[in-house]
C-alpha cells in the first residue's frame, strides 16, 4: 500500500517512493538502481571513488587527489568510509556469482566481466535477488541482529560479610 514519498538531499528534486507492507507492519522505501544505499547521491560518485584508489600508489593520494579541499587525514576518512564497504560488497557480489566473475573482487575487473563502466548500476541488476543481504553501497545493508540482553549480574546480598574459613 502506496505511504507517499520523501525527498532525498541529493540528487535535488529526488523523491523516493514510500510503501507500507500491512503483513510485517512496517515501511519500505523503493531506491532507483543509480542512487546508493545509505549514502548521499547516486552510485556513480562512489564508483569514481573506488576506481581512483585502485589506480593510485596509495589512499592518501587518492584522498589527496578526490578532497583537496580539505584536510589529508579527513579526505582519508572520507575515501575509507566509500571504500570499505564497497570492498565488502564486491567481494560478497563475487563469491555469490561465480559463474559471472573471476575470483578478483577489484573494481577493474568487474568491470571488465560486465563490460561495462558503471558496474555498480549494473550489478545491481546481476544480484537482483541478494540485494536484501548485500552491504551499501550496492545493497541494502540488513538490519544487525537484535542481541539477546545480557544476563542480569544478581548483586550480593546485603549484610555483614560471611566468615573466612576457620583455622
Amino acid at each position: 500500500m502506496r505511504h507517499g514519498t520523501y525527498p532525498r538531499r541529493t540528487p535535488t528534486g529526488m523523491r523516493i517512493a514510500r510503501y507500507y507492507c500491512p503483513r510485517a507492519r512496517e515501511t519500505f522505501s523503493l531506491l532507483p538502481d543509480c542512487l546508493a544505499s545509505h549514502f548521499p547521491g547516486e552510485l556513480d560518485p562512489i564508483e569514481h571513488v573506488v576506481a581512483t584508489v585502485e589506480t593510485a600508489r596509495s589512499v592518501e593520494a587518492a584522498a589527496d587527489v578526490l578532497r583537496p579541499e580539505i584536510t589529508l587525514a579527513s579526505a582519508v576518512r572520507w575515501v575509507r568510509r566509500r571504500l570499505m564497504p564497497v570492498r565488502r560488497a564486491l567481494l560478497a557480489v563475487v563469491t555469490l556469482l561465480p559463474d559471472l566473475f573471476t575470483s578478483n573482487a577489484r573494481l577493474g575487473a568487474v568491470r571488465l566481466a560486465l563490460a561495462t563502466p558503471s558496474a555498480f548500476v549494473a550489478l545491481r541488476t546481476h544480484a537482483a535477488a541478494h540485494l536484501a543481504m548485500l552491504p551499501t553501497p550496492l545493497g541494502f545493508h540488513p538490519r544487525a541482529a537484535r542481541r539477546e540482553a545480557p544476563p542480569a549480574v544478581v548483586p550480593h546480598g546485603m549484610g555483614a560479610d560471611r566468615a573466612g574459613p576457620s583455622r
